[in-house]
Protein backbone atom coordinates (compact mmCIF):
# COMPACT_ATOMS: atom_id res chain seq x y z
CA UNK A 1 0.00 0.00 0.00
CA UNK A 2 2.72 2.50 0.95
CA UNK A 3 4.73 1.85 -2.21
CA UNK A 4 1.58 2.64 -4.19
CA UNK A 5 0.93 5.79 -2.18
CA UNK A 6 4.48 7.11 -2.65
CA UNK A 7 4.76 6.11 -6.33
CA UNK A 8 4.30 9.64 -7.65
CA UNK A 9 6.61 12.54 -8.41
CA UNK A 10 4.92 14.57 -5.69
CA UNK A 11 5.86 14.29 -2.03
CA UNK A 12 2.42 13.33 -0.76
CA UNK A 13 3.11 14.62 2.79
CA UNK A 14 5.25 17.51 1.58
CA UNK A 15 8.96 18.21 1.91
CA UNK A 16 8.84 20.42 5.00
CA UNK A 17 9.17 18.95 8.49
CA UNK A 18 6.26 18.24 10.76
CA UNK A 19 5.36 21.41 12.71
CA UNK A 20 5.68 19.78 16.13
CA UNK A 21 9.11 18.38 15.30
CA UNK A 22 10.24 21.77 13.96
CA UNK A 23 9.08 23.46 17.17
CA UNK A 24 11.09 20.97 19.27
CA UNK A 25 14.36 21.00 17.30
CA UNK A 26 16.30 22.98 19.93
CA UNK A 27 15.33 20.39 22.58
CA UNK A 28 16.96 17.51 20.72
CA UNK A 29 20.46 16.34 21.63
CA UNK A 30 22.79 16.22 18.64
CA UNK A 31 23.91 12.74 17.71
CA UNK A 32 22.26 9.57 16.44
CA UNK A 33 18.65 10.09 15.38
CA UNK A 34 16.17 7.37 14.40
CA UNK A 35 13.09 8.28 12.35
CA UNK A 36 10.51 5.48 12.28
CA UNK A 37 7.86 5.14 9.55
CA UNK A 38 9.70 7.99 7.85
CA UNK A 39 8.15 7.63 4.40
CA UNK A 40 9.47 10.23 1.96
CA UNK A 41 12.02 11.67 4.36
CA UNK A 42 10.92 15.20 5.20
CA UNK A 43 11.65 14.87 8.93
CA UNK A 44 14.89 12.91 8.50
CA UNK A 45 16.25 15.50 6.08
CA UNK A 46 15.29 18.32 8.46
CA UNK A 47 17.22 16.62 11.28
CA UNK A 48 20.25 16.10 9.03
CA UNK A 49 20.15 19.80 8.14
CA UNK A 50 20.43 20.49 11.88
CA UNK A 51 23.50 18.31 12.37
CA UNK A 52 22.03 14.97 13.38
CA UNK A 53 23.23 11.61 12.02
CA UNK A 54 19.95 10.12 10.83
CA UNK A 55 18.65 6.64 10.11
CA UNK A 56 15.26 6.70 8.39
CA UNK A 57 13.32 3.43 8.45
CA UNK A 58 10.14 2.60 6.58
CA UNK A 59 8.41 -0.36 4.94
CA UNK A 60 8.36 1.43 1.56
CA UNK A 61 11.45 1.25 -0.63
CA UNK A 62 9.88 3.84 -2.94
CA UNK A 63 9.34 6.24 -0.05
CA UNK A 64 12.92 5.88 1.13
CA UNK A 65 14.28 6.35 -2.40
CA UNK A 66 12.46 9.69 -2.43
CA UNK A 67 13.90 10.44 1.03
CA UNK A 68 17.45 9.87 -0.24
CA UNK A 69 16.71 12.05 -3.26
CA UNK A 70 15.38 14.85 -1.05
CA UNK A 71 18.49 14.64 1.15
CA UNK A 72 20.75 14.90 -1.91
CA UNK A 73 18.79 17.90 -3.17
CA UNK A 74 19.23 19.58 0.21
CA UNK A 75 22.94 18.74 0.40
CA UNK A 76 22.77 16.41 3.40
CA UNK A 77 23.12 12.68 3.98
CA UNK A 78 20.78 10.27 5.67
CA UNK A 79 20.94 6.51 6.03
CA UNK A 80 17.84 4.53 5.07
CA UNK A 81 16.62 1.03 5.87
CA UNK A 82 13.59 -0.73 4.42
CA UNK A 83 12.05 -2.66 7.30
CA UNK A 84 8.84 -3.91 8.80
CA UNK A 85 8.42 -2.18 12.18
CA UNK A 86 7.08 -5.44 13.58
CA UNK A 87 10.57 -6.91 13.22
CA UNK A 88 12.79 -3.83 13.49
CA UNK A 89 15.47 -4.25 16.13
CA UNK A 90 16.03 -1.06 18.13
CA UNK A 91 19.44 -1.51 19.72
CA UNK A 92 19.55 -0.72 23.44
CA UNK A 93 21.08 2.61 24.52
CA UNK A 94 21.89 3.56 20.92
CA UNK A 95 19.85 6.65 20.06
CA UNK A 96 20.02 10.28 21.15
CA UNK A 97 16.73 11.10 19.44
CA UNK A 98 13.83 9.04 18.15
CA UNK A 99 11.20 10.62 15.90
CA UNK A 100 7.76 9.06 15.46
CA UNK A 101 5.53 11.26 13.32
CA UNK A 102 2.19 9.73 12.31
CA UNK A 103 3.63 6.21 12.65
CA UNK A 104 0.28 4.42 12.74
CA UNK A 105 0.56 0.65 13.11
CA UNK A 106 -1.68 -1.89 14.87
CA UNK A 107 -1.40 -2.05 18.68
CA UNK A 108 0.20 -5.51 18.46
CA UNK A 109 3.13 -3.88 16.66
CA UNK A 110 3.02 -0.45 18.34
CA UNK A 111 3.21 -1.57 21.96
CA UNK A 112 6.37 -3.69 21.68
CA UNK A 113 7.90 -1.09 19.34
CA UNK A 114 7.38 1.65 21.92
CA UNK A 115 8.97 -0.54 24.59
CA UNK A 116 11.97 -1.07 22.28
CA UNK A 117 12.19 2.69 21.67
CA UNK A 118 12.34 3.40 25.41
CA UNK A 119 15.15 0.86 25.73
CA UNK A 120 16.88 2.19 22.63
CA UNK A 121 17.19 5.76 23.87
CA UNK A 122 20.38 6.71 25.68
CA UNK A 123 20.18 8.51 29.02
CA UNK A 124 19.21 12.08 28.12
CA UNK A 125 17.77 10.91 24.81
CA UNK A 126 14.54 12.46 23.55
CA UNK A 127 11.45 11.06 21.85
CA UNK A 128 9.33 13.31 19.65
CA UNK A 129 5.97 11.74 18.77
CA UNK A 130 2.90 13.09 17.07
CA UNK A 131 0.00 10.85 16.07
CA UNK A 132 -3.68 11.04 15.36
CA UNK A 133 -6.16 10.22 18.12
CA UNK A 134 -9.42 8.28 17.65
CA UNK A 135 -11.22 11.62 17.22
CA UNK A 136 -9.45 12.00 13.86
CA UNK A 137 -11.36 9.14 12.26
CA UNK A 138 -14.10 10.60 10.10
CA UNK A 139 -12.68 14.15 9.93
CA UNK A 140 -11.59 13.58 6.34
CA UNK A 141 -8.27 15.39 6.72
CA UNK A 142 -5.94 12.37 6.66
CA UNK A 143 -4.82 9.66 9.00
CA UNK A 144 -5.91 6.09 9.67
CA UNK A 145 -9.37 4.90 8.65
CA UNK A 146 -10.00 3.05 11.93
CA UNK A 147 -9.51 4.04 15.60
CA UNK A 148 -7.39 0.94 16.30
CA UNK A 149 -4.54 2.55 14.36
CA UNK A 150 -4.64 5.78 16.36
CA UNK A 151 -3.17 6.60 19.77
CA UNK A 152 -4.27 8.26 22.98
CA UNK A 153 -2.16 10.02 25.57
CA UNK A 154 -3.27 7.54 28.24
CA UNK A 155 -2.03 4.65 26.09
CA UNK A 156 1.25 6.39 25.36
CA UNK A 157 1.92 7.07 29.05
CA UNK A 158 1.72 3.30 29.61
CA UNK A 159 3.59 2.24 26.49
CA UNK A 160 6.41 4.76 27.02
CA UNK A 161 6.85 3.96 30.72
CA UNK A 162 10.36 4.93 31.76
CA UNK A 163 10.40 8.26 29.94
CA UNK A 164 9.82 11.65 31.57
CA UNK A 165 7.12 13.54 29.68
CA UNK A 166 8.04 17.19 29.12
CA UNK A 167 5.16 17.96 26.78
CA UNK A 168 2.12 15.69 26.52
CA UNK A 169 -1.18 16.86 25.07
CA UNK A 170 -4.18 15.79 23.03
CA UNK A 171 -5.47 18.67 20.95
CA UNK A 172 -6.92 19.78 17.65
CA UNK A 173 -4.65 21.73 15.33
CA UNK A 174 -4.29 22.57 11.66
CA UNK A 175 -2.15 19.90 10.00
CA UNK A 176 -1.03 21.06 6.56
CA UNK A 177 1.46 18.51 5.21
CA UNK A 178 1.29 17.83 1.50
CA UNK A 179 -1.90 16.67 -0.17
CA UNK A 180 -2.77 13.87 2.27
CA UNK A 181 -2.72 15.76 5.59
CA UNK A 182 -4.71 18.91 5.04
CA UNK A 183 -7.00 20.51 7.59
CA UNK A 184 -8.10 20.27 11.17
CA UNK A 185 -6.52 17.29 12.91
CA UNK A 186 -7.06 15.59 16.26
CA UNK A 187 -3.57 14.77 17.49
CA UNK A 188 -1.56 13.62 20.46
CA UNK A 189 1.89 15.12 20.96
CA UNK A 190 4.65 13.82 23.21
CA UNK A 191 8.09 15.21 23.92
CA UNK A 192 9.77 12.92 26.42
CA UNK A 193 13.28 12.36 27.75
CA UNK A 194 14.93 9.25 29.14
CA UNK A 195 16.39 9.97 32.59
Amino acid sequence: MWDQRYNTSDYVYGTEPNDFLASAIEELPKGQALCIAEGEGRNAVFLAEHGHQVLAVDSSAIGLEKAARLAAERGVRIATEVTDLAHFDVEADSWDTVISIFAHVPPAIRKPLHKKIVGGLRSGGVLVLEAYTPAQVGLGTGGPPVPELTMTLAELRQELHGLHFIHAVEQEREVIEGSLHTGRGAVVQVLAVKP
